[in-house]
């Protein structure tokens, strides 16, 4: 499949995205420097998809090319899907109905390409309302 956008670098892994501060006392999570960059690398190159705000379900195929092994793949879809938000790609990573990823290798150009489907005829309902995933 070939992709709408392709975002050069490497995704930080779950683990690696955010640690644990104390503000007045109190536990927190903050996020890391490296997922601090790698999202304002992300937001730069994501230009066909910025700003756009999917307000529907929908669908996220992509293709992970990583440097080796040692990343899992279900570890770099949180992240993708952070930086989405983010980026204002779309509304909230909680409407992505379905995900369909690849991990390749590629260690001379690690990058993550992905396409986002918008599903039509499913009603989003308000969270307080039954609806389709109750």
């Amino acid at each position: 499949m070939k992709h709408e956008q392709i975002i050069y670098g490497i995704p930080p892994s779950k683990s690696n995205q955010y640690r644990i501060i104390t503000i007045h006392g109190h536990g927190s999570l903050a996020k890391t420097a490296a997922m601090k960059k790698y999202e304002a690398d992300f937001f730069m190159q994501c230009g066909a998809y910025r700003n756009k705000k999917i307000k529907n379900f929908f669908e996220l195929y992509l293709d992970v090319y990583l440097p080796n092994q040692r990343q899992d793949l279900d570890n770099i879809l949180k992240g993708t899907l952070d930086c989405l938000q983010a980026c204002k790609a779309i509304d909230n990573d909680r409407w992505c109905v379905k995900i369909v990823a690849n991990k390749f290798l590629d260690p001379v150009r690690p990058r993550v390409e992905f396409t986002i489907v918008e599903v039509d005829g499913i009603e989003r309902r308000d969270s307080r309302e039954p609806g389709l995933f109750d």
